[in-house]
């Protein structure tokens, strides 16, 4: 269908009384007070709105329009400097003649995505440098909100080998892969009794303490480092055969990255870990990720007891002690996203370590614009702990941003962003006071003792901490929990059936710590092929072809509007006394 016949057809639904309405689905309080910009959308998104409407489903086709009109991030990635310099000045000059702030995706940074679907990037660091001084000078003296290179830091170079092999095995553990909880262990019953103990310091965010649905282990004590495991290993059977064990091969732990996964304690989900970003022709997550290796998976087996003293006990083998940047099994809140790659020690390669000169030099660059908000990437609430990714954020420069971004196409909940979010700040003051961030109350605690630590640490002006914006685009009926081994490979991240859009986009969030809920992630674009372990092409979940990273998906789009939550509204009520 042509763009002449597609505007033909759309001109009478655009100026219907419901479609308007539902085109001001964002012109509320809170957009008044910092109006968000909305980028022309897709052309493929019109084609099916007209579509919908042709064949008489008004609803779906008012509700994917109101979603298309909805302010949303804009994405630039792989086009030359000349390229996006002059589609960024564009945008910047179309949002200032309206008097509205655009959001900036930069996704450009070299070996992004660990080459999964949404790779690419630029070559080298020279190139990504004149990238980077394209993009400022494209946005000039104008206002710009930046949310830099999604997955960049919370899937680093030194994350890509083991996001290359994907562990099979770690499908049999749901809650690791989908980021939901044990329903019995969703409420944290010492909450209620710490109630009456709570300061006004304690709960600077207000929204991520009304309720317990983190997803965080009940107990009252954080993790240890160093603790023992609870069981020892079996004793030999005396009658058993001397001859040493038959090797297996260890559990894969790679992570897939970038998308992503999600645990949301709730991913990150990435994708692809999180397949993160559209994706720009001829090359597409912040959910939405492989499981950390199991500690017993390199135990040496118990020695066999002396053939001449049967009756004699070995003295049994040392217990392994665990690696202090792998979480505890017991006391994790999984993830969403099956290549996570949840605290995964760093290796400082030199692939890494350019990474991190390219986060600074963007952040310098940026920043001395003067009138820009730039927000570094630190994945979701379910891949890194809280110690794992505020080192990276050090690294990258977070002392000279405005903030981080959580959730950037994955499908954490509201309540798990905010309180990963404030948990996060609440480290980085820590360690800018010469605190050490392994010392950090992590989301994996209960909120019982990491309130008390956050009483003992944090301070009482949220002005001295840093801020953080979140991606609610997907998230509103929160993270995938794939049927347990439906998929070797789930990627809850990678296009999940049934999922809503989520709170719409404001910058009146009433959480001091938190500056926007943003919709960063184009809905309706997809995540890539989503093979899910299988040679494809089909996605084994929907039974069809999914399109490349960064097209647009129909089908997800019209999944998104009907399961929204909050509803997507198509009908204003107009204004007027109550009776």
């Amino acid at each position: 269908m042509s763009t002449a016949v597609v505007a033909a057809v759309t001109l009478p639904l655009l100026m219907s009384p419901v479609v308007s309405a539902a085109g001001r689905e964002d012109d509320d309080e809170s957009s008044r007070a910092t109006r968000l910009y909305v980028p022309p959308p897709d052309r493929e998104s019109y084609r099916q709105v007209a579509r919908l409407a042709w064949r008489g489903d008004f609803r779906d086709s008012a509700g994917l329009l109101a979603m298309v009109r909805t302010p949303q991030a804009i994405w630039y990635g792989d086009e030359t400097p000349e390229q996006v310099e002059r589609l960024v000045r564009r945008t910047t000059l179309s949002a200032a003649w309206q008097g509205k702030l655009p959001v900036l995706t930069l996704y450009n940074v070299p070996g992004r995505d660990c080459g999964s679907y949404s790779s690419g990037g630029a070559n080298g660091i020279a190139a990504y440098e004149a990238w980077i001084d394209a993009v400022a000078d494209g946005i000039g003296d104008r206002q710009a909100l930046i949310v830099l290179e999604p997955d960049s830091l919370a899937l680093l170079p030194s994350d890509c080998a083991a996001a290359a092999d994907p562990d099979p095995a770690g499908q049999t553990d749901q809650t690791d892969q989908t980021g939901q909880t044990d329903p019995a262990a969703q409420t944290d019953q010492n909450d209620q009794a710490d109630q009456n103990d709570q300061t006004g310091q304690a709960d600077q965010t207000g929204q991520a303490d009304q309720a317990d649905q983190t997803g965080q282990a009940a107990a009252d004590e954080p993790p240890a480092a160093g603790e023992q495991p609870a069981e020892l290993p079996p004793l030999p059977d005396a009658h058993a055969s001397t001859a040493p064990p038959t090797a297996s091969a260890a559990p894969g732990t790679a992570q897939e990255a970038a998308q992503p996964a999600n645990p949301q304690p709730t991913g990150p989900q990435p994708t692809d870990p999180p397949s993160t970003g559209p994706q720009a022709p001829g090359q597409q997550s912040t959910s939405p990720q492989t499981p950390a290796p199991d500690p017993s998976a390199s135990q040496s087996p118990a020695p066999e007891p002396s053939a001449a003293q049967p009756s004699t006990l070995p003295e049994l083998p040392p217990l392994p002690k665990p690696d202090p940047v792998t979480p505890d099994p017991d006391g994790a809140t999984g993830t969403s996203d099956p290549t996570d790659v949840t605290d995964t020690p760093e290796v400082e390669d030199p692939e890494t370590a350019a990474r991190y000169s390219e986060i600074n030099y963007a952040v310098d660059v940026l920043t001395a614009l003067g009138h820009t908000a730039v927000y570094l990437d630190a994945g979701h609430a379910g891949w890194h702990s809280v110690s794992s990714i505020v080192p990276r954020l050090i690294k990258a420069g977070i002392d000279r941003a405005t903030g981080f971004a959580l959730n950037v196409s994955h499908y954490q909940t509201d309540q798990d962003s905010a309180w990963y979010g404030r948990l996060i700040s609440s480290c980085l003051a820590y360690a800018d006071e010469g605190g050490d961030p392994e010392d950090c109350a992590d989301q994996r605690w209960s909120k019982r003792h990491a309130r008390r630590w956050l009483r003992a640490h944090v301070p009482g002006d949220s002005s001295r901490m840093k801020h953080f914006v979140t991606d609610t685009s997907r998230n509103g009926r929160g993270p995938w929990i794939p049927r347990l081994g439906a998929h070797v490979d789930a990627e809850p991240w990678c296009n999940p059936p049934e999922r809503g859009l989520g709170r719409r986009p404001t910058t009146h969030t009433g959480d001091p710590l938190l500056d926007a809920a943003l919709w960063v992630k184009t809905p309706g674009e997809s995540d890539g092929r989503c093979l899910r372990g299988t040679d494809g092409p089909l996605d084994p979940e929907r039974g069809t072809v999914n399109p490349e990273a960064g097209e647009w998906f129909p089908e997800q789009a019209l999944e998104l509007v009907r399961y929204a939550e909050p509803a997507v509204g198509v009908i204003r009520r107009t204004t007027g006394p109550r009776h």
